[in-house]
Formats: structure tokens, C-alpha cells, sequence
């Protein structure tokens, strides 16, 4: 964290440092999908009193994050076969649709940028370097959405990356390894520098189908190591 950003946290309500520490911890699958959790435990392992503790976990089970459970604690919210499905469809549709709105309105530097950002190694542990990337990676896309214009599919597309980044902690993290984009990003920016909208939202959905084959990869393969076990639940009926 920078100490812009340790400043910015220093000044936040305690409820709102609570719940931005546990979101993210379980974004990033320190708080793995379908573990129980009590109040106490969370008070212990954050330092934060039972108000503040109470207002965060309120807030996350709004989010569909964290689900109660009357006289037994809480649980963090499973991840799905379908919720698989249903991100990656999601994708697919909205952010091609964004690509193409964008064309003419994309700031190219700030793209430039975050595309570099995206590919920065940090001598850190893994789970780190997945942090990094994901968190550079959603803000290149989202830059890509706010150019479009349309607010309904920004607060979407961000909702699904926040999703995203659960999936690929638990699939890459588990399976010791770093996504890579290649140069999918690259040619977006080329094709956003020639104004070619067709070129660009083709490009979009290659890359999220790509990526979507490389996840699924790794949380499946995570599924049947040997000896894990891991509270990825079959498609809802």
C-alpha cells in the first residue's frame, strides 16, 4: 500500500477500514470460499471492535460475499459452477459492447500505462504479485468502460471484475502460477489507435474467452488436486 493510500485508510471511518480489509481478503481468497467465520475470530484477527465488525460483515452480506448463519457465525460465500458461467457469459456480452463504445473517447496513454502496470513484477509472494495484477488489470478494463459513457455498464463491468479476482485467486493461487495476457491488450490498444471498432470488439472477445479458458483451467485443476478440498459448490438446481 502507498502512503497515499495509508493516509486515505488513516482517515476512514473504523467500519469502513473493517469492511474494505475483509473484502478484500476474501477478493483475493485469504478468506477462502465457504470457510466459517464468527465475529470473534474477525475482532481477534483484524483489531477491530464488535460495532465496526458488525457494520462490515451487514454490508458484505448485502454483497452476497458473506452469508449469516443464525447462532453459528457466518460463512464466506461458495463459489459456483454457475457463477463461473454466468461472469464469463456476462463478460463476453458487456465488455466487447464497452471496446466498441469507447473507440475515439479511450484515453491511448492511460492504457499505455496500465497495460505496463499489468506486466510489473515485484520481488513478493505470489499471491501478491496476483493482487497486483488483477488490480491493474480491472483498471485498464474499467478505463476502457468509463470512455463508453454509459454508467449502468461501468458499476456492472466493475461488480464482475471485483467477481473475477475470486476466481483467479482461487485457481492461480492454489495452482502456484501468474495469469498471463500476452498481447491481447496491445492489440487493443493498436486497434483503438486506428478507430477500428470492429477490430476492437473482436479483440475483446478473444481476449476474455481466452482468459475465461485459462481460468477455468486452473480453478478445475485446483478442484482435483490431490488431497484438497475446496467448497466449490455443483450448478444450483
Amino acid at each position: 500500500m502507498s502512503s497515499d493510500e495509508s493516509v486515505a485508510t488513516a482517515q476512514l471511518p473504523l467500519a469502513d477500514i473493517a469492511y474494505n480489509q475483509l473484502r478484500r481478503d476474501i477478493l483475493s481468497c485469504r478468506l477462502m470460499p465457504g470457510s466459517m467465520i464468527t465475529e470473534a475470530e474477525l475482532m481477534e484477527s483484524y483489531r477491530i471492535g464488535k460495532s465496526s465488525c458488525r457494520v462490515a460483515l451487514a454490508r458484505l452480506c448485502h454483497e452476497h460475499l458473506v452469508v449469516s448463519r443464525p447462532r453459528k457465525g457466518y460463512h464466506i460465500a461458495p463459489v459456483t459452477v454457475q457463477d463461473v458461467e454466468e461472469i464469463f457469459t456476462l463478460r463476453a456480452q458487456l465488455e466487447p459492447l464497452a471496446a466498441r463504445l469507447a473507440v475515439g473517447r479511450v484515453d491511448i496513454e492511460q492504457l499505455r500505462l496500465l497495460e505496463a502496470a499489468c506486466r510489473v513484477e515485484l520481488p513478493a509472494p505470489l499471491p501478491e504479485r496476483i493482487d497486483v495484477f488483477m488490480n491493474a488489470n480491472k483498471r485498464f478494463h474499467l478505463a476502457i468502460a468509463v470512455a463508453s459513457g454509459n454508467t449502468h455498464l461501468i458499476r456492472t463491468l466493475s461488480g464482475l471484475m471485483d467477481e473475477m479476482s475470486r476466481l483467479v485467486a482461487l485457481g492461480f493461487n492454489v495452482q502456484k502460477t501468474k495469469p498471463e495476457i500476452k498481447n491481447d491488450h496491445n492489440a487493443m490498444i493498436q486497434a483503438f489507435i486506428d478507430q477500428d471498432a470492429k477490430r476492437v470488439e473482436l479483440i475483446a472477445r478473444r481476449h476474455i474467452e481466452t482468459f475465461q479458458a485459462m481460468t477455468l483451467e486452473k480453478v478445475y485443476a485446483t478442484l482435483t488436486r490431490d488431497g484438497v478440498l475446496l467448497p466449490i459448490l455443483a450448478r444450483r438446481a
